[in-house]
């Protein structure tokens, strides 16, 4: 179903609001198509007037629209007093005294501005609309006003266009607030609340509805004309464009007003023509009972469904003879609602029912509808609110209810605080390793030192020890010393090192290469049982989940090694560590194999 409109504002005024408002007190979803009031909405522009006084808390004004409209609803006796006691309404001028009771909610409403200016340029524009949103819990209050639902799609559509506006690349929240304010001068659709695609009135215009074609068609709004003033004139041959500017009107519009006028009312002719052939199956068309054509009316044929009128009104002879109507209930005997006091309908009068039609070889009917019949008189809705939430149920439904409360929020608590404790707790080896400490006699004894020195002198640091790891990881184990360079080259790109840090990192990795271990290693390798740069988790008797990666192990007939390379200068302060850890590691492949484990920490 559509409704079909050839205009959506009249002197400033949304035509289609009262059609709206009538589809929402009867529960039918809808869609305004192309709709252009958003930025008139009264959510919108408080919403908008919140966010100015967030980036200029020094405008006065805006601040104190911001108080009282939606957000923070607080009351004209509570500003007066508070702006007559502390001179001035002002986030960052707050009483450092006890304000009491009833001033409190306006300090803490500035308290709130406060936080969010000093915030706005640290944090994206969309959470600093949201915060503001969240803490006046604007959600539930819009939600329970009249149309609710459309106020929240529209204030959660301002939160979408800072979201828009940042993937942008903009990032000022002052930027933001101005293109709000630039926007509002135009005109733009509001939120949808059902899906394109979902069943629900279409409402839009007729140009919009073009190509379209629905079952059943309204023609909405008859106060709309069917041609405007003439407003200008053109003449291609002569290059000649007359306009009307200021109310004047040039000579060459003027000597051609009539055949504009004519040209202005074909054209609107053609637009209810487009519109009444949308329709399917019914096209339900708005028209006065009382034949407006015989009664003289001047505006009966400016209408801008003036041209289908003509074509529903029966001939004289038979406007109070009608037939029952397929499918519609009794009828009475008047097509108008209303009329003065004992005044019975006269003979221009079109009689609700059927009325049959010629038209050539072909014939239609027209119903013509008792308004009595329809159902006008329905209260609008508020939101989510029912007569049934705000009457008094009686105490003892409010205690009952009070108890599920209080109920909810015990096991909402409880499901905090088991939420609040870690199921799982993880730990590096590295860090396990340093908490754990243990004889380092014996530790000497289990894990085998290892030291590999350089030709060349190498320096220190994170990125050299990462430098040399990386090679170590990513270099064939029978590398040559070109591949090797290339190797180390390549991981030094990545991670911005140096020459001297290149250099000494592939006379390190060579010299690792060269040791009598990794003779071992490569056997190991080529026969499929060696791993490097393995990641490992095992859980410990307490339940802590252990993380590490593994630098390299390897098996031959003595069993599994693990090697854990380390490239600090100086190893004795921290060796003790070291070789916790790489037992540590060594203890977990012993776990996942079943076999027994040699420790190896190399220093590079």
């Amino acid at each position: 179903m559509c409704l079909l409109f050839r205009r959506f504002t009249s002197w400033g005024t949304d035509v289609t609001r009262p059609y709206v408002e009538a589809l929402e007190a009867r529960g039918v979803p809808h869609l305004l198509v192309g709709g252009r009031s958003f930025h008139m909405r009264e959510e919108v522009e408080s919403l908008r007037t919140a966010l100015a006084a967030v980036e200029w808390p020094d405008d006065e004004l805006s601040v104190y629209a911001t108080l009282k409209g939606p957000l923070f609803a607080l009351g004209d006796e509570e500003l007066v007093e508070y702006r007559q006691r502390f001179r001035r309404l002002h986030p960052y001028r707050l009483p450092k005294e006890d304000v009491g009771e009833r001033l409190a909610p306006v300090v803490e409403a500035l308290t709130l501005l406060r936080s969010l200016h000093g915030l706005r340029n640290y944090r994206p524009v969309e959470e600093t609309v949201n915060r503001l949103l969240a803490a006046t819990r604007a959600h539930a209050a819009l939600v329970l006003r009249p149309w609710g639902e459309q106020a929240l799609a529209n204030v959660l559509r301002v939160a979408e266009l800072a979201r828009t506006y940042e993937a942008a690349g903009h990032l000022s929240f002052r930027g933001f607030v101005e293109r709000l304010r630039e926007e509002a001068e135009g005109e733009a659709p509001e939120a949808p609340i059902v899906e394109e695609s979902s069943e629900g009135v279409r409402v839009m215009t007729v140009h919009r509805a073009k190509g379209l074609e629905f079952p059943v068609v309204v023609l909405a709004d008859i106060t709309a004309g069917l041609a405007g003033n003439p407003s200008r004139f053109v003449e291609p041959a002569r290059g000649l464009c007359a306009l009307r500017l200021g109310g004047w009107q040039p000579w060459d519009l003027l000597e051609h007003e009539a055949d504009e006028l004519a040209r202005d009312r074909a054209e609107g002719v053609r637009v209810a023509y487009v519109a009444a052939t949308r329709a399917r199956d019914l096209l339900v068309v708005p028209a006065v009972g009382d034949d407006p054509f015989v009664a003289g009316w001047e505006a009966a044929t400016d209408g801008w469904v003036a041209p289908v009128h003509r074509a529903v009104y029966p001939p004289a002879e038979r406007r109070r003879r009608a037939q029952e109507g397929p499918g519609c209930p009794a009828l009475g005997e008047d097509s108008v609602l209303e009329r003065p006091e004992r005044e019975t309908p006269g003979r221009d009068n079109v009689r609700p029912g059927l009325h049959a039609f010629e038209s050539g070889s072909a014939g239609y009917g027209v119903v013509w509808w008792d308004p009595r019949r329809l159902g006008l008189d329905v209260p609008p809705v508020y939101g989510l609110r029912r007569e049934d939430l705000i009457q008094d149920p009686g105490p003892e439904t409010v205690e009952a209810d009070r108890t599920r409360y209080e109920a909810w929020a015990a096991a909402r608590r409880a499901a905090q605080e088991r939420g609040a404790r870690p199921s799982l707790r993880v730990h590096a080896a590295t860090d396990r390793a340093h908490a754990t400490p243990d004889d380092e006699e014996s530790l000497a004894r289990e894990v085998t030192l290892v030291t590999v020195t350089p030709a060349a002198p190498r320096p220190g640091g994170p990125r050299f020890g990462t430098l040399v790891h990386a090679a170590l990881a990513t270099v064939a184990l029978d590398a040559g010393p070109a591949q090797i360079a290339e190797g180390v080259f390549i991981q030094a790109r990545i991670l911005g090192a140096p020459a001297a840090e290149v250099d000494a990192a592939t006379a390190a990795v060579t010299a690792a290469l060269a040791h009598p271990l990794m003779a071992r290693v490569r056997d190991a390798w080529r026969a499929g049982r060696c791993r490097r740069e393995t990641p490992v988790a095992w859980r410990q008797p307490d339940g802590a989940l252990v993380e590490g990666v593994l630098d390299l192990a390897f098996e031959d007939a003595g069993g599994w090694t693990v090697v854990d390379f380390k490239t600090d200068a100086e190893i004795a302060a921290e060796l003790a560590t070291y070789r916790r850890q790489v037992r540590l590691y060594a203890s977990i492949v012993a776990r996942a194999t079943g076999t027994a484990v040699t420790p190896v920490l190399m220093q590079v």
